[in-house]
């Protein structure tokens, strides 16, 4: 990906935002945050996946000698999670029994869950947002025997908590996180680059070994986001969530109210 078209040494903030990239696959529907952004202002706003999921063929994943029903709950922290783990249950003929607890990090992942299997109340367990917001839920539930379905790349929070508390889980990988081909976007410029992952951060890299950030505005949602960002010596101009901007959306254009003229 070419560097920003502003000289290095000049102030990094006195170019304004024109151009936008999302690394997230480009929204359904025109009532995106993003849209609204760039209507306002006058943006570019562009959207492209810094990386790309694949499934763990079901004949690697038998070699895992993982036994789904001898668990008696799932849980779940991604869209992602729900959807390899049924095309797993699919492809070994395997159906859910309706005694099976599952634990959602979110709404969302609930609310896409029922994509799959019909609901009973008293079996979904869901958190805010985190996986740190089902831990006092998880707590509840200790006789349980949990299976993890994840990524090959994922968080360490909730593994640790289930080692730290005794509690009976397996860790099963069945999909994983590789970065994307995005060798046509080496002679684009854009003035922000909008990040939701450390995967993504090393996906620029991986495509972009001899990227330069000169006054290319860097934006991170998350913490771990945020670290990564630091961690590839890389200036982090906006950062998502905040108090005044809990949306990466938000927080853009925070920045640009601040620095567009």
């Amino acid at each position: 990906m070419a560097e920003s078209a502003v000289q290095s040494g000049l102030d990094r903030h006195a170019q304004p935002i024109r151009s936008i990239l999302v690394t997230q696959p480009q929204p359904t529907n025109d009532t995106s945050p993003y849209s609204s952004l760039a209507e306002k202002y006058g943006i570019r706003v562009d959207f492209r996946e810094f990386i790309d999921v694949q499934g763990v063929p079901y004949k690697e994943f038998r070699k895992e000698k993982v036994n789904i029903l001898e668990h008696t709950a799932v849980i779940f922290t991604s869209r992602n999670a729900v959807d390899h783990f049924f095309r797993i249950c699919q492809e070994a003929k395997l159906e859910m029994p309706a005694e099976m607890k599952y634990f959602c990090i979110s709404e969302q992942t609930a609310n896409y869950l029922q994509k799959y299997i019909v609901l009973r109340k008293r079996k979904l367990f869901v958190g805010q947002r985190t996986a740190a917001d089902l831990f006092d839920v998880i707590k509840k539930h200790k006789g349980e025997k949990f299976l993890y379905p994840c990524s090959d790349i994922r968080k360490d929070d909730l593994p640790e908590f289930m080692r730290a508390n005794n509690l009976k889980f397996t860790e099963a990988v069945i999909y994983r996180t590789v970065a994307s081909d995005l060798s046509d976007l080496a002679e684009v410029k854009y003035d922000c680059l909008a990040f939701f992952s450390p995967s993504g951060i090393s996906s620029l890299f991986v495509n972009f070994p001899d990227f330069t950030q000169d006054s290319t505005r860097i934006a991170a949602f998350g913490p771990t986001t945020a670290k990564a960002v630091r961690d590839a010596s890389l200036v982090l101009d906006i950062e998502a969530p905040m108090p005044n901007a809990p949306s990466m959306a938000g927080a853009i254009e925070a920045y640009i109210r601040k620095h567009n003229a």
